[in-house]
């Protein structure tokens, strides 16, 4: 490799991975360089599978060979030579981690810090007085008697406290063969011995204790010796507490001192770094253990359809002969303390909401029915209905902070460290930025708190100021995780890599991209090179350097079309990329909105910021909900809207996030699909043919060939997902796996197959001079190109089942191409496809969850023309997203906000683009502006 001191570029000679047709290029070091071109061009091969892949390779190498004996062998990418490759760090779309204990505070290790600085600078604050908790010791008393001058008279005592059952008497009698000889009771100083003769213990009914010393205090050292070693032995025997008695002028001042971490008759914990992990059992809340979640009766679960009363069963586990006597209890009751049962439940107040749980002396509320189905549940039909209505709910102990109430008692700043992870970044910003401490507890924080504040602006710099500490990882987007990762590698400040991002402007609306630009700027100032997978039209003129791979997608890709800076990018005319840079091609406004006349309507929306939010969502239109980041968008449409109306439609579903009721036309529906982007299947073994149906019939062909029928071979020995026909040594898998001890597992090509999955014979059987490794090989265009001129039904059938993931753009990808590798885009793509594919028309609702991730201009068109196609059919789409292509292309805008967290949850407007743009305190309606000139 190059000295990387006069090394000014990665260089890359004849780059074959994928579709990449032997690819040169020079990358130059410490530089913002923006890699783009049409979905299925080679972008991600170039970024992630070589550049990436290659700098992975080369740690390994650097390991020792005891190290990678455990390893076993890392392929080395199809490429000639790279030259000049840094430490390369990818950070992917992908949401790293499905585990429940996994948050934004440990996953940006603010959380850590957090920890450290509670257990070092946290005050203890009691909760009975709200006095800070502290523990004195020998020299705290020792300085409270020097205050006093000299020859003051006081007396050192501890309370007389009886050990191992013993009685006052016995106790005394112990102390004196210990060499003590006086007893302080009820503020008279007596003689042990003396009170023993007396036969008698009544007079120690009071306040009893141990005198341990009398001194005169004297500035001397012998007196400041003794009066410590007596605090010592007055701490001892008192178990934690002294006495100290002065007698000064005539009065007697008397002050107690503890050893003991205790205030208010309760001995609390004192604060250590585990106390405050929910990860570890020290800190962990003991009913959820650390979740902040339990199993419990899910009120959305009980009362599913809050726009129905009472009387019309909107209590669900109230109906059927026998349960409805609960229901008819309360009916025939009501009258009595005047419940309105005929009303819809959102309408009733929360008492009496509360009153349907808690229930009277006139009826049995829900929490005595679910009590009455537990005690029956040696029943099967009473635990299976228990069962139905238990879901996760919030803890009832630690209100969902995951931490044990002793955590709560800990203070910095007045706000315990389950009050700071409820808070968005952005207001717990501002509060280290306000913090007062004094100079002991400055001196203990100060390095804490540099990388706290660090920390907490890189993540409202790159947008996400509005999330919680306690958020969970799982239920980030995939750009709020990527966008995650590049503020921790910021907080990491390393310099000299190669950073290397997919998407990082995915789910940021166009307000925040400058922001998020400036960002990658200050990770390429601190000498980091920034490569960046992007299709955003303001990230690709902030580079400096632009690299336009294309000039289409699959066997038509995989060239350099362009590399250079934004001005030379003009000047070529064959790049798509450049077209729509110009305006030479654009993606056309709609000569019409759709006009509507039934919607479905949410009322009262509750849910995590939204505000009582009360919208409409129109049916046979394109609808699009957008909205800054963190403004409630999935709030309300995939954690209300979705789960409410599956609930509606199916009689089951998910937990329906905090509204009233959903009202209008949704008995017009007859499905409703969340199309996401999460993987289309889970195995390895999962593909676009197998998803869309295509591979039945492409194995049935295969089946009808002379050579299968020869052989006696059914359409089962095409497929790689039973024994028969697939490779016996990898199972159909045309990998191995190789696991590993201490990285990620790697797969090897099968020696036995050479990775195509079936055995010889199998692999004899031919179409059309093609075997089902090769079919499997082909592209999507490909693959139609063949079977679109054959003349059998099933080939006709094979073509049309494929025609819609051509339509969706995704004629590139290949037939038997593994789901895992596909992205989240395009996973979302594909499930458009399958519906597209399937012949039904009944009347469904679409959601989509940003589906232009991933898709250049171009694509984005023929997704346009993929929804209307839906529309035309009867359909109905509501899309969340942040494109300004798709939203001024929509027939309806729903606009939340005005910010995020706290700061957003509102209805900024609803109506058409046209309308939008004329609202002045949108961000949307003013970044839209430009594009409907």
């Amino acid at each position: 490799m190059s000295n990387s001191k006069t090394q000014k570029y990665i260089e890359i000679q004849h780059a074959r991975v994928h579709n990449l047709k032997n690819v040169s290029l020079k990358i130059p070091l410490k530089k913002f360089i923006v890699v783009t071109g049409v979905s299925g061009s080679g972008k991600s091969s170039l970024a992630f599978d070589t550049l990436f892949a290659e700098g992975q390779r080369r740690y390994v190498e650097s390991l020792s060979s005891y190290a990678r004996q455990f390893l076993g062998r890392i392929n080395k990418p199809e490429v000639d030579f790279i030259k000049g490759i840094p430490p390369a760090i990818a950070i992917e779309q992908k949401v790293n981690t499905r585990n429940p204990r996994s948050t934004v505070g440990t996953s940006t290790e603010i959380y850590d810090y957090l920890k450290l600085l509670f257990a070092r600078a946290g005050k203890t604050i009691s909760p009975v007085s709200g006095k800070e908790v502290s523990r004195q010791n020998v020299t705290d008393v020792v300085d409270f008697i020097l205050s006093f001058p000299s020859d003051t008279r006081l007396v050192i005592a501890s309370p007389l406290k009886p050990k191992n059952g013993r009685t006052i008497g016995e106790e005394a009698e112990l102390l004196m063969q210990q060499g003590f000889s006086r007893l302080e009771i009820n503020d008279e100083i007596k003689r042990i011995d003396e009170i023993l003769k007396s036969g008698t213990e009544s007079f120690c009914k009071g306040n009893c204790n141990i005198v341990i010393d009398r001194i005169v205090v004297k500035n001397d050292d012998d007196t400041q010796s003794r009066i410590a070693d007596s605090v010592q032995t007055a701490f001892y025997e008192g178990h934690g507490e002294c006495i100290v008695k002065v007698f000064l002028n005539g009065e007697t001042v008397s002050q107690s001192f503890s050893n003991l971490f205790e205030a208010d008759g309760i001995e609390f914990e004192e604060p250590t770094v585990h106390m405050f992990s929910f990860n570890n059992p020290v800190g962990a809340c003991p009913t959820c253990e650390g979740y902040g979640k339990v199993i419990g009766i899910d009120e959305d679960l009980v009362i599913p359809n809050k726009s129905l009363s009472v009387y019309q069963d909107a209590i669900a586990c109230w109906k059927g002969e026998k349960m409805s006597e609960w229901k008819q209890q309360l009916i025939y009751s009501a009258e009595k303390f005047d419940f309105p049962i005929h009303k819809p439940f959102y309408e009733l107040s929360e008492a009496q909401k509360f009153l349907l749980w808690t229930g009277n002396s006139y009826f049995e509320g829900l929490n005595r029915f679910f009590k009455y189905l537990e005690e029956k549940s040696y029943k099967i039909q009473y635990r299976v209905m228990l069962s139905r209505y238990r879901g996760k709910t919030t803890c009832p102990e630690c209100k969902g902070s995951r931490l044990k109430k002793e955590a709560g008692y800990v203070k910095v700043g007045k706000k315990s460290l389950q009050e700071l992870v409820l808070l968005p970044v952005s207001e717990l910003k501002k509060f280290f930025n306000q913090l007062k401490l004094n100079k002991h507890e400055t001196e203990i924080a100060k390095r804490i708190l540099i990388e706290i504040n660090n920390r907490l602006e890189f993540l409202c710099d790159v947008g996400l100021g509005y999330l919680t500490l306690n958020r969970l990882s799982s239920t980030l987007s995939g750009g709020e995780s990527q966008r995650i990762n590049l503020a921790t590698s910021l907080g990491s400040s390393l310099v000299g890599s190669l950073y290397i991002l997919d998407e990082p402007s995915i789910g940021l609306h166009p307000r925040d991209t400058d922001r998020l630009i400036k960002v990658l700027h200050r990770l390429q100032k601190i000498g980091n090179t920034v490569f960046v997978v992007e299709h955003d039209e303001e990230i690709i003129r902030a580079a400096d350097e632009i690299i336009d791979i294309g000039p289409f997608a699959g066997q038509h890709g995989g060239e350099v079309v362009f590399q250079g800076n934004h001005s030379e990018l003009q000047s070529k005319p064959e790049s798509l990329t450049t077209k729509y840079l110009t305006g030479e091609e654009k993606i056309e406004i709609p000569k019409q909105r759709r006009k509507w006349t039934n919607s479905i309507e949410v009322i009262g929306a509750r849910e995590n910021n939204l505000k009582n939010v009360r919208v409409k969502f129109p049916l046979n239109t394109l609808s699009v909900v957008t909205g800054v980041s963190g403004s409630g968008k999935s709030s309300l449409v995939s954690k209300i809207l979705f789960p409410a109306l599956t609930k509606i439609l199916g009689g089951y579903g998910e937990r329906t996030g905090h509204h009233d009721a959903i009202l209008g036309d949704y008995k017009m529906l007859d499905a409703i699909e969340f199309i996401d982007q999460n993987p289309i299947g889970k195995s390895s073994r999962s593909n676009p043919v197998t998803y869309l149906k295509a591979y039945d019939e492409i194995r049935k062909l295969f089946a009808t060939q002379q050579a299968a029928k020869i052989q006696g071979l059914k359409p089962s020995h095409f497929s790689f997902n039973v024994d028969g026909g697939r490779c016996d040594e990898c199972q159909g898998e045309g990998t191995i796996k190789v696991e590993m001890q201490f990285l990620a597992d790697v797969f090897l090509l099968c020696e036995s197959c050479g990775g195509k999955r079936f055995k010889e014979d199998i692999l004899d059987v031919q179409y059309k001079n093609n075997n089902i490794d090769d079919i499997l090989n082909m592209t999507v265009n490909q693959s139609i190109e063949l079977f679109s001129k054959g003349k059998s039904s099933t080939e006709k059938k094979i073509a049309k089942r494929l025609q819609p993931l051509q339509d969706v753009g995704l004629g590139y990808i290949k037939l038997g191409q593994s789901s895992s590798t596909l992205s989240g885009g395009e996973s979302q793509r594909v499930k458009l496809a399958s519906f597209l594919a399937k012949e039904k028309d009944s009347p469904t609702l679409f959601i989509f969850d940003e589906p232009t991730t991933g898709l250049h201009f171009h694509d984005i068109r023929k997704l346009l023309d993929s929804f209307n196609a839906l529309i035309s059919r009867g359909h109905s789409i509501i899309i969340i997203e942040h494109n300004l292509e798709i939203i001024k292309s929509a027939d309806w805008i729903i606009d939340l906000g005005p910010e995020g967290g706290d700061k957003g949850g509102n209805l900024i407007f609803e109506g058409t683009p046209e309308q939008l743009i004329k609202k002045e305190d949108s961000y949307t309606g003013k970044a839209l502006a430009e594009k409907l000139e």
